[in-house]
C-alpha cells in the first residue's frame, strides 16, 4: 500500500532479522558515526551535555582529539548491518548511508566488505559552522615558557588554528547490490536499479553534490525537532525520487525523529524504521502520523 508505515521502538540488528530477503527496495540511513560518544551507547543527556561543553555538534572536540579506535568501532559495528542489508535489498536496489568526512572510507569499507558494489561518493552540501580552535589559550597555560615568549609564539601563530576547516559537505556512500542479469532484465523483475534522471534538486541533470539548507522548512508551522543530527526532509525526499517508484518500500534502521519516514509518505512509498531510543521513536511516531494524514511536508 502506497504511504503506508511500520516503526519498530527496537534494536535494529535485532528487527532487521524479520524481514525477508530481497523484499526492500531502498534503504537511505544515517546511522551513529562512533565521534563523540555517538556509538551504539547513544546517551543523548550525555551528548548534550558534551556539545554545550566543547561547542561541537558530532564533529572533533576543541584540541581536535584524534582516536584511530574510533573508526575501527564504526566499521566493526555496520559490517554485520550491511550484510543484513545485501540481504534484504531487492537484487539492484540501492543503499544510502550518510557518514563524516573523517570515516566515510569506513562506512564505505563495511558495505564494499558485504558484497555491496560501490557506485559512487554522493555530497550534501550545506553551510556549517567553523569549529577551528586557536593555540592561544594553551600557550598562555605553558609554565615552561616566559611570558615573552608567549606573546612571541602567540603573534607567530595568529591565524593558525586546528585542522578543522569550515564543514560544507556530509559524505554519503552510495551503493548498489548486485543485479540480476542486464539493468533491463534485473528492472523487469524488481523494478530497481537504475536512476531518474528526471527527478532535479535545480533543473539539472541530478549530481553526486545536493545543496539543501539545513534551514529549509517549507511553512512557519513546521516543530523545531529536537534532535542533534536532523536531516532535512527534502533532502531526503530527492534521494527517494531518485532511486524509486512510487509504491515501493523504503527502510531507515536508524530513524532518529522520522524525517525519512516522511519523505517517503509524502512521496507515496512504504516505510519501515527501526528507533532504540523511545523519546525519538515517539517523536518520530506523532511526525510519521500527522504525515499521512495530511501529506504535508514537515
Amino acid at each position: 500500500m502506497k504511504n503506508s508505515y511500520k516503526i519498530f521502538n527496537e534494536d535494529c540488528r535485532n528487527g532487521l532479522k524479520n524481514i525477508p530477503d530481497n523484499s526492500i527496495d531502498f534503504i537511505v540511513t544515517d546511522p551513529p558515526y562512533f565521534i563523540d560518544g555517538m556509538d551504539d551507547n547513544w546517551d543523548d543527556t550525555k551528548l548534550k551535555k558534551r556539545v554545550k561543553l566543547s561547542c561541537v555538534v558530532g564533529g572533533m572536540p576543541g584540541g581536535m582529539k584524534f582516536d584511530r579506535a574510533q573508526g575501527d568501532n564504526l566499521q566493526k559495528f555496520l559490517e554485520p548491518l550491511c550484510k543484513e542489508f545485501l540481504r534484504i535489498l531487492k537484487p539492484g536496489g540501492f543503499c544510502i548511508v550518510f557518514s563524516q568526512g573523517r570515516l566515510y572510507h569506513r562506512t564505505t569499507m563495511a558495505l564494499d566488505l558485504a558484497g555491496f558494489e560501490i557506485r559512487d561518493l554522493l555530497g550534501w552540501k550545506y553551510e556549517g559552522q567553523a569549529k577551528a580552535f586557536s593555540q592561544d589559550h594553551f600557550i598562555k597555560k605553558d609554565k615552561n615558557m616566559s611570558d615573552e615568549e608567549k606573546e612571541k609564539l602567540i603573534k607567530e601563530l595568529e591565524g593558525l588554528k586546528t585542522p578543522q576547516l569550515k564543514p560544507q559537505i556530509e559524505p554519503m556512500t552510495l551503493a548498489q547490490k548486485p543485479k540480476e542479469g542486464t539493468f533491463v532484465e534485473n528492472w523487469k523483475k524488481y523494478k530497481v536499479g537504475l536512476v531518474n534522471t528526471k527527478e532535479t534538486l535545480d533543473g539539472m541533470f541530478p549530481g553526486t553534490i545536493m545543496e539543501v539548507s539545513k534551514k529549509i522548512r517549507k511553512n512557519e508551522t513546521d516543530e523545531k525537532i529536537d534532535h542533534m543530527t536532523v536531516k532535512p526532509v527534502h533532502l531526503i525526499s530527492h534521494l527517494i525520487k531518485l532511486f524509486t517508484k512510487e509504491g515501493q518500500t523504503v527502510l531507515d534502521p536508524f530513524l532518529g525523529s522520522g524525517s525519512h519516514g516522511i519523505a517517503a509518505i509524502i512521496n507515496n512509498r512504504s516505510f519501515i524504521g527501526y528507533e532504540i531510543e523511545r523519546k525519538y521513536f515517539d517523536i518520530a511516531e506523532n511526525r510519521l502520523s500527522k504525515a499521512k494524514n495530511t501529506q504535508s511536508l514537515f
